[in-house]
């Protein structure tokens, strides 16, 4: 099944986000009969201003959190076992506090953020939950004493803030979240890593034979982005080999001319580490590009 492969994505998708801001342990086993823990976040000591970048996802880790992913819409047993995880671990807090004679601290107790593509209003209603208003439209907190709050992917307003869980939604709503991502500026934080996730992904539900719709479709809208950055990696080795051997030349070469070679293709890179051999002169590579935009 599918299902499998998306939920190792999320729990390596959510590794990779939250490990620069703390301690993350995914598939977490906790006590009584066998479960685990998806993702569970324990934030360092020191919290980093960076975590305003992940947005929405960045809130829920300025405390422990517990991070139970769905693929597909939770019902409510799964909801009910993932509270269950959470009271297991708040018993378990609780012991450990006691052995140490010490007071277990409020902020020491996770929050448990149930994330799932599409909730129904009945299944809402069923568990009690309300809108704060300090939230993003989506969010739907259980009472206050079950520190639980029900996150409904596709509920969530299309914004920078809710990018990086707009990534775990299915269909529409996840391919839309990746063209966002892969629009951010080369150098954005996380950008290329979650792609390379991604495309993963892509590999990995490609050599299955049972595809959902939903995965055919993903498929099919990461293609062209998957060449589209794998020519631009082509394109940026070649552009550094081709620099390199310019300084080693003609010694450093101005910033003009490197944004002119920069401009270039793949072809008239290759192009270039050829002509190359034959200059002598800054003037002869400069006598080169001009040619090439005539």
């Amino acid at each position: 099944m599918t299902r499998f492969i998306h939920d190792q994505f999320a729990k390596d998708y959510l590794e990779q986000l939250l490990k620069d801001y703390g301690e993350v342990k995914a598939s977490e086993k906790v006590s009584g009969e066998i479960k685990e823990i998806d993702v569970f976040f324990t934030p360092a000591q020191q919290q980093s201003s960076n975590l305003q970048v992940l947005g929405l996802l960045g809130r829920f880790a300025e405390h422990p959190a517990i991070i139970e992913p769905f693929r597909n819409p939770a019902s409510t047993d799964e909801i009910c076992d993932c509270i269950l995880k959470l009271l297991e671990v708040k018993a378990a807090l609780r012991r450990e506090a006691k052995a140490n004679k010490s007071k277990l601290q409020d902020s020491e107790i996770p929050k448990l953020w149930v994330l799932t593509p599409t909730v129904s209003e009945t299944r809402l209603s069923s568990f009690g939950t309300i809108q704060k208003s300090a939230w993003l439209s989506g969010v739907h907190f259980l009472p206050d004493a079950l520190r639980t709050a029900i996150v409904a992917i596709h509920q969530l307003p299309q914004t920078p803030e809710t990018l990086w869980l707009r990534l775990l939604g299915r269909g529409s709503v996840q391919s839309q979240a990746i063209v966002e991502l892969q629009a951010l500026p080369l150098d954005y934080p996380y950008q290329q890593a979650t792609l390379e996730l991604v495309y993963n992904l892509r590999e990995n539900l490609r050599v299955n034979q049972e595809l959902e719709v939903d995965d055919r479709e993903l498929i099919m809208r990461l293609e062209p982005l998957y060449q589209r950055d794998r020519e631009q990696a082509v394109q940026s080795g070649e552009q550094r080999l081709v620099i390199r051997q310019l300084n080693r030349r003609l010694g450093d070469i101005d910033a003009s001319l490197t944004e002119q070679v920069k401009g270039l293709s793949i072809e008239q890179l290759e192009n270039l580490g050829e002509a190359l051999l034959d200059f002598s002169s800054l003037a002869d590579l400069s006598t080169w590009l001009n040619q090439q935009s005539r």
